[in-house]
């Protein structure tokens, strides 16, 4: 998979609605604020550190993120958190931690059969959220242009983040490494405005990746094939007549627990 090259202020401008499930996620942890070490596996640009701040006061928090850019952003939302640049697949603490959160992060690894159950080995909890509208318009639309003649050369293998499982499948992973699993699914329905809001939501997450392969975000490709998508997902999720667009948003949550909390 290509470098991908996250842009804080393209992710920020849809900051709440990608915060949301965030904090679903956490209200679901069963740990109190005794917690002494908390990991933000993709922490970006450190949206989540005030309210692991606020729920886990006396916590060493430790933010860990491949993309530089997003480390620059996290270091003024809040200063007092280790931040480590790396790779999630690879990067495990040194030591046991109590809670490993992973926002919107995992579904860009494969391999989720061996990734969990190992992070599970460093945590007593682990919360996840990925997301599971892989099947949707918007990234439907995303394939079957990138496979029509002028882009299937450079897109042909294109990857989205879709390395997510059915629920099942994660039931029976982390049941199976002796987790307890709470899980769930939840369909956000986002109300976007502005030109081209889908398209504006995808740019800072899903078309990374064909940012990648087309020269990046700014290159003449990229803006071409971006054009032609806008006009699909356009017809895919038309406005109200108030200039709504409603984006229906499906993500997976578990959290594992790994011992008596």
């Amino acid at each position: 998979m290509p470098v991908l090259s996250w842009s804080p202020e393209q992710y920020g401008r849809h900051a709440a609605p990608r915060l949301r499930p965030a904090l679903d996620l956490l209200a679901r942890v069963p740990l109190g604020p005794e917690a002494v070490r908390v990991v933000d596996l993709g922490c970006g640009a450190g949206a989540l550190f005030p309210a692991l701040r606020a729920r886990f006061p006396r916590a060493q928090l430790v933010g860990v993120d491949v993309s530089p850019a997003m480390l620059e952003k996290a270091k003024a939302t809040d200063p007092g958190v280790e931040l480590i640049e790396a790779d999630a697949a690879t990067w495990r603490p040194a030591g046991a931690v109590d809670l490993i959160i992973a926002n919107a992060s995992l579904h860009w690894l494969p391999g989720h059969d061996r990734l969990l159950p190992d992070l599970l080995r460093c945590c007593r909890v682990l919360a996840v959220q990925v997301p599971a509208n892989f099947a949707a318009p918007s990234h439907r639309l995303i394939r079957m242009l990138a496979a029509e003649p002028e882009w299937r050369d450079r897109l042909g293998d294109l990857a989205l983040g879709d390395h997510v499982l059915e629920p099942a499948a994660y039931h029976a992973i982390l049941t199976g490494a002796g987790a307890a699993v709470d899980l769930w699914e939840t369909t956000y329905h986002h109300a976007l405005t502005g030109p081209d809001p889908v398209l504006e939501w995808l740019k800072g997450t899903t078309l990374l990746p064909v940012h990648a392969a087309l020269g990046g975000s700014g290159a003449e490709a990229a803006r071409t094939f971006e054009r032609a998508l806008g006009v699909r997902l356009a017809a895919a999720y038309p406005a109200d007549a108030a200039g709504v667009t409603l984006f229906p948003f499906k993500r997976l949550f578990f959290v594992a627990t790994t011992v008596l909390v």
